[in-house]
């Protein structure tokens, strides 16, 4: 019996710490300047995470992410960018490369982070997290391709998934961000 307990302890002792692991903005990450930030400055806000790149047919996204990052930022939005080279290899350059093309050509001002991948062995935790099933089970699996955006609610709960050709100034987009900007924290896990 005893034994029993204890090795019930240790699964149910795996599985929160496990949990508490997959949280969103439990970690830290690099911006493009190589500064690091730590996720948890992103709680409390509705989170708009997008895996971008330079070199692609949907690049011209970044035009609507600033203007949304514009708009609703001072209601608690923010955009976040991963830029990623995984895909047609749109997306070949440094860092600096990087910030300038966006600087220079969309006036990016929302945070960019440096490039990492977001499938396979090597991906970034906070996109093992993004694309599981425990996290948004809807529309769990791979990111096809770039500028693929997830919505999170201020608990840093994914509550929408968007695929690369859902323009993100698209009334499904824009609805579902002001839906949650509706929200206060506690709001968005009552459902």
């Amino acid at each position: 019996m005893l034994r029993s307990l204890v090795a019930a302890c240790f699964v149910l002792c795996g599985a929160v710490a496990s949990a508490e692991d997959s949280e969103l903005f439990d970690r830290e990450m690099d911006l493009l300047n190589g500064q690091t930030v730590d996720l948890s400055r992103f709680e409390g806000r509705v989170v708009m995470i997008v895996n971008v790149a330079s070199r692609c047919g949907a690049t011209p996204q970044y035009e609507p992410l600033q203007a949304l990052y514009e708009k609703y930022k001072d209601q608690g939005f923010v955009v976040v960018g991963f830029p990623c080279n995984q895909f047609g290899r749109q997306e070949p350059g440094t860092a600096k490369q990087i910030q300038e093309f966006c600087s220079a050509n969309y006036d990016v001002t929302f945070p960019l982070f440096a490039k990492i991948d977001v499938n396979g062995a090597d991906a970034a935790d906070i996109y093992k997290h993004l694309t599981s099933e425990e996290a948004y089970p809807a529309d769990a699996g791979k990111v096809k391709w770039n500028f693929e955006k997830f919505l999170i609610s201020r608990d840093g709960e994914v509550v929408e998934r968007f695929r690369t050709r859902v323009q993100p100034d698209s009334e499904k987009v824009v609805k579902a961000i002001e839906r949650e900007l509706a929200k206060k924290a506690s709001d968005s896990s009552a459902e």
